[in-house]
């Protein structure tokens, strides 16, 4: 009996070893397909990271996905397969968008079927328990992906004016004239105009791509992580706005032509670091909101 016993062991071990590595085996062949599937769309969107400023935070993006995935690999090793052939319906749909996309000339589509593909495979190999244990680094996987152009510009010129309003509100009370018009904000030295690439929606991106992280890393409640990604909204915006303001006390006050060049380029990082202390500010007071909330409870 013991020697059966010791027969039987032995070979569940190596049955399990053996599927170990077909299971890996199958996972370098669909890796190796997909790979080569959107090798062009791939290639396509990391040259718009590295050449494009307004999405340059879509490096940060599938690294930090990647961080959540191997933090939680013991939950993930826990929970166990279920394949679901819903999943054949997710892969189809994303074949069907790629399909779509490369056709239509549409960047997004494409780019978004590779997320859809991954969901899929996820769940036709897993299940969906192991889809829902995944779905937050999934998601935030959403935010490497450029915004669609007709999109962009919906956004960015709100973002324009909403900055014009901004800083002719507080220039006067600064001790500076102001005659708005649409997104040019007329000073007595000269005009100020608000293009798209001061609109803020690079910083704005960026700052809720950081948030999302920040909160992750830093804090452990599901709420205030909600919150710190919705406060990156204003603060960005906010921050944006400080930052034309600066520019027009410089051509007011000193000289017209330092607003241009290194001090332009400058302007943005400064605000950037100035958006992530607003960023800590408001942590830190809803931490101490929550710790008052919880003193009062007791």
């Amino acid at each position: 009996m013991g020697q059966l016993a010791q027969a039987v062991t032995v070979s569940g071990i190596t049955s399990r070893s053996f599927w170990k590595r077909d299971a890996v085996w199958q996972a370098m062949v669909i890796v190796a397909l997909v790979g080569w599937l959107y090798a062009p769309v791939l290639a396509r969107l990391v040259q718009q990271w590295w050449f494009d400023s307004n999405f340059s935070h879509g490096f940060f993006v599938p690294i930090f996905s990647l961080v959540v995935i191997w933090n939680k690999r013991f939950e993930l090793a826990s929970i166990p397969r279920t394949p679901n052939t819903w999943g054949v319906a997710l892969i189809l749909a994303a074949l069907s968008t790629l399909v779509l996309g490369i056709f239509g000339a549409e960047l997004f589509l494409s780019r978004i079927s590779l997320l859809l593909l991954i969901a899929g495979l996820i769940v036709f190999f897993g299940g969906t328990r192991l889809v829902r244990a995944l779905m937050f680094p999934l998601v935030f996987l959403v935010l490497m992906v450029p915004i669609p152009a007709i999109i962009f510009s919906q956004i960015t010129f709100p973002l324009q004016i909403l900055a014009s309003r901004l800083s002719a509100w507080i220039l006067p009370v600064l001790g500076v004239p102001v005659l708005r018009e649409g997104n040019v904000i007329n000073l007595p030295a000269m005009p100020l105009e608000v293009a798209e690439a001061c609109s803020g929606i690079r910083s704005l991106l960026s700052l809720i791509t950081l948030a999302i992280i920040y909160g992750y890393f830093l804090e452990k409640r599901i709420s205030t992580r909600v919150a710190l990604a919705i406060a990156s909204i204003p603060i960005a915006v906010v921050a944006n706005g400080l930052r034309i303001v600066g520019t027009g006390l410089l051509v007011q006050y000193w000289d017209p032509d330092k607003a241009e060049g290194f001090f332009h380029a400058f302007s943005g990082w400064l605000v950037f670091v100035v958006s992530l202390l607003m960023l800590y500010f408001v942590h830190r007071c809803l931490e101490f909101l929550e710790r008052d909330r919880g003193e009062a409870m007791v």
